[in-house]
């Protein structure tokens, strides 16, 4: 398979799994993909972690397979922006566990996740410009709102490799491991976000996602709205009784 699929816990692992391609995209991951974007809907999975096998993250389209006369414009919106739609749908954390370069759809892959963290191994390529295409798959959505959009465009229409460390220091990585423990601190990081209040995470992401696009007054009203939806819920009344009991909060166990 293109996409494997391991669970462990509430932990759902997703690998792109073409490592004699750098995990490229064709029909079949992005079937993968979406697979794993129903599996990851499962009420147990608290967390979804994505990585790539071998040497890449995901390098985004395989060339080979634009075949001549094929509708670009079907790929991208029947692959493509379903991929992402699907993922990003997912009311838990997406973890992108970059592994190596990231390039093109596959940097916005990495772009679409929640939390992200890299081995020194990791470099983001735009990559979409210098063949003569803009970016597509979300990225310059999620990267005006990483980056800000001066920064953005510059590096997108620059197609400058951008390594690990300055990744890091932009803020498109989170975290920036050692060259050999990238795989521990996926875990570590994995398990962290799979302890946290599920239905109060699902309503941040709401929230952020709105908050460029929306008026103070339409962003105030969301947040009255999801606060009265969140003190009515179980995870409200744990964290409570925890505080209360000076202990730390199980909301796994809701």
């Amino acid at each position: 398979m293109s996409v494997d699929l391991a669970r462990e816990g509430a932990v759902l692992t997703v690998t792109l799994n073409r490592p004699d391609r750098l995990n490229a995209l064709n029909d079949e991951m992005h079937a993968g993909l979406a697979a794993a974007a129903e599996a990851g809907a499962d009420p147990a999975v608290r967390v979804v972690a994505i990585t790539g096998s071998g040497r890449g993250f995901c390098v985004g389209q395989d060339l080979d397979e634009l075949t001549e006369g094929r509708d670009v414009g079907a790929l991208v919106r029947d692959r493509y922006n379903r991929t992402i739609t699907a993922l990003r749908s997912l009311s838990k954390p997406l973890l992108a566990v970059v592994n190596g370069p990231a390039a093109g759809a596959g940097l916005s892959l990495a772009a679409a996740c929640d939390v992200r963290i890299g081995s020194p191994a990791a470099v983001f390529v735009p990559a979409f410009a210098g063949i003569g295409l803009v970016p597509d798959s979300g990225a310059s959505w999620f990267l005006t709102r990483i980056l800000g959009p001066d920064r953005a465009l510059e590096w997108m229409i620059s197609g400058r490799r951008l390594p690990a460390p300055q990744a890091l220091a932009w803020g498109l990585l989170h975290e920036l491991t050692g060259p050999d423990d990238l795989a521990d601190r996926a875990a570590t990081r994995a398990a962290e976000l799979a302890a946290l209040p599920t239905a109060a995470v699902a309503r941040h992401k709401q929230l952020f996602d709105r908050a460029a696009g929306a008026d103070l007054a339409a962003q105030l009203d969301l947040e009255a709205r999801l606060q009265v939806e969140s003190a009515a819920g179980a995870e409200f009344a744990e964290g409570v009784a925890a505080f209360r009991e000076k202990r730390p909060p199980r909301f796994d166990r809701l």
